[in-house]
């Protein structure tokens, strides 16, 4: 991290969580590829969930802010008002997620009082408490508190229509912005040992995914779908999180447990996902999913519950392995088809690659929210 400069804009980013899950990555790639330009610094609602930010560029002045005023708690006058001075002196506020709603209602309260900057919002989706559903409750506290924000930024069409609907905001201010990457880097074949704990072995074929083990990723489903495949498919797991423990449970029950691998978080995927022969999402709850994004982009085909925007994602042929929400049956079925058939993965994977990279680059996704950003601050480009 280098240290601050004079006459930089200041940034503060307010994190439901920065461990280094998928909004957060694209986050880090935005503060990386805007450049030291900025200053940033960064609040999270999980103090302890700091892993993303060791993927800031040293070249980038990035502050961790520790002894912010806590983002979740109960509701009061006083609470966030200390959020709301301790917001004091940036430039532009940018909050993400439902974790972060309590700065957004800070600042809706008491941003005339103490000349606050203005605030751009990020909703990326839910978690299992809302993922059958949202709740009332929210919905009417995000309304009155998204009422200041100058932007609202959505990766989907679900969300755009939830954010227009249920959070009542103007087609002026939500703004869906498809999530991107750099597509270039993932056309490489990685080695067979280049993940800690697993190696791929001749004669072996891999499941992959990219998730956290959380309960809203459903991963038990996926183990229970590979249990049907034939012995030389392995599942393998990319993450972190408190699900460990059950999905392995799992596959041990189903006796896959020496087929079923979780070698623990990786930095950096487009130096693993080549490993992968099939890519599978078994989420009860995504929006825009940047790890699908990332499977196209290394060539793969996707098997997937139809959540959020993955159907809209994937090229056309790969839709009809986009199954029905809540169908473990179709979503088995679509993995056992994809697994037996070489050449339909090699098509797909093809087709996908294609669309990746004419459609989700990140070089486009940098332009529009720079063009957000700059909107906020009454500036013609930004940085």
């Amino acid at each position: 991290m280098t240290a601050p400069r004079e006459g930089r804009l200041r940034l503060l980013h307010l994190h439901s969580t920065f461990g280094p899950g998928g909004k957060e990555r694209r986050s880090v790639d935005l503060v990386n590829r805007f450049g030291p330009a900025l200053e940033h610094a960064v609040v999270s609602a999980e103090p302890a969930a700091l892993g993303a930010a060791q993927f800031v560029a040293p070249r980038i002045a990035l502050e961790v802010l520790h002894d912010f005023p806590p983002l979740a708690g109960r509701p009061s006058v006083r609470r966030l008002q200390a959020i709301a001075q301790a917001m004091r002196g940036y430039d532009l506020l940018l909050s993400y997620n439902w974790g972060a709603m309590d700065a957004v209602m800070a600042h809706a309260v008491f941003a005339p009082h103490y000349g606050l900057a203005p605030l751009v919002h990020h909703e990326d989706g839910f978690n299992a408490d809302e993922a059958a559903g949202l709740k009332p409750s929210r919905n009417w506290y995000r309304r009155i508190a998204l009422t200041r924000a100058s932007a609202l930024v959505v990766p989907s069409r679900r969300l755009e229509q939830i954010a227009r609907g249920a959070w009542r905001q103007g087609p002026a201010k939500v703004r869906r912005i498809a999530n991107g990457i750099d597509t270039r880097a993932y056309g490489a074949t990685p080695r067979p040992d280049v993940l800690p704990r697993v190696i791929k072995r001749p004669g072996e074929r891999w499941v992959g995914t990219l998730a956290g083990l959380r309960p809203v990723k459903n991963l038990r489903r996926m183990v229970r779908a590979m249990a049907s495949l034939p012995p030389e498919w392995q599942l393998v797991i990319l993450g972190e999180g408190p699900e460990r423990e059950a999905i392995l449970a799992e596959a041990m029950a189903l006796d896959i447990g020496h087929r079923v691998h979780l070698p623990g978080h990786v930095a950096d995927p487009a130096q693993v996902i080549g490993l992968f022969d099939l890519f599978a999402l078994s989420s009860d709850s995504e929006q825009f999913p940047l790890s699908v994004v990332e499977a196209m982009a290394a060539g793969l085909a996707v098997a997937s519950p139809a959540v959020g925007d993955v159907a809209e994602i994937v090229d056309a042929s790969n839709r009809p392995f986009i199954t029905r929400e809540g169908d473990e049956a179709a979503f088995a079925a679509a993995l056992a088809t994809l697994a037996a058939d070489e050449e339909l993965r090699h098509r797909l994977g093809t087709a996908n690659r294609k669309r990746a990279q004419g459609e989700f680059d990140a070089a486009r996704m940098v332009e529009r929210y720079g063009a957000v950003y700059a909107r906020a601050l009454g500036m013609t480009h930004f940085p």
